[in-house]
């Protein structure tokens, strides 16, 4: 796959696109993971894994490290998701586009924003916060030429955000979801992949 043919139709790269791993995928980060690439540059590319979480990590327990206090009615019981490997300590915040903080907040997709500051924390279930949210620790990065290397490689396929699926509850069916959006059977893909 040349550039060309990875830029999006609008000029831009894969911003606000789904990356959904094929069976070859072997780092044990990304096996079946799917990702919502939030940023996609030549020189740069970050996105949240959408698929995995981390067990016994509490929202309640980081709002506390955070010292936020709200009361309990309007304090959401968030499922932690891991984002991925690079920056686990930092938390990013994948929420509805009826919520924005200033230039803190960017738009990633139809419907879907991106804020990691404190100030989406504090407004979670909030009057004027976002109506949905996925909280995430970490993000996947990829440096200059990365991510297009793998995706000659056939690593990912590629398919559009969806919202139902950045913020549905169920983080092991969202493979296999992601995967029907585009028309692929999970029992179709093989364990090896050949370039066409």
């Amino acid at each position: 796959m040349t550039r060309k043919a990875e830029q999006r139709g609008d000029g831009g790269f894969l911003d606000g696109r789904l990356l959904i791993a094929m069976p070859t995928m072997t780092d044990p980060h990304f096996e079946k993971a799917v990702i919502l690439l939030c940023h996609h540059t030549p020189e740069t590319a970050m996105g949240l894994v959408l698929n995995r979480t981390m067990p016994g990590v509490a929202f309640a327990d980081i709002l506390k490290q955070l010292k936020v206090r709200r009361p309990a009615s309007a304090a959401p019981e968030l499922t932690v998701h891991y984002g991925g490997p690079v920056q686990t300590s930092r938390g990013f915040v994948l929420h509805s586009d009826d919520y924005r903080a200033d230039d803190a907040t960017m738009r990633v997709a139809p419907g879907i924003a991106l804020t990691a500051t404190m100030d989406v924390v504090k407004a979670l279930g909030r009057p004027g916060g976002p109506a949905r949210a996925f909280f995430a620790l970490g993000y996947a990065g990829w440096g200059a030429g990365q991510l297009e290397s793998e995706l000659q490689d056939n690593a990912w396929l590629v398919g559009e955000a969806d919202e139902a699926i950045v913020f549905g509850a169920e983080p092991e069916l969202k493979w296999a979801q992601a995967l029907a959006r585009i028309g692929v059977d999970p029992a179709m893909l093989s364990g090896a992949s050949g370039h066409a």
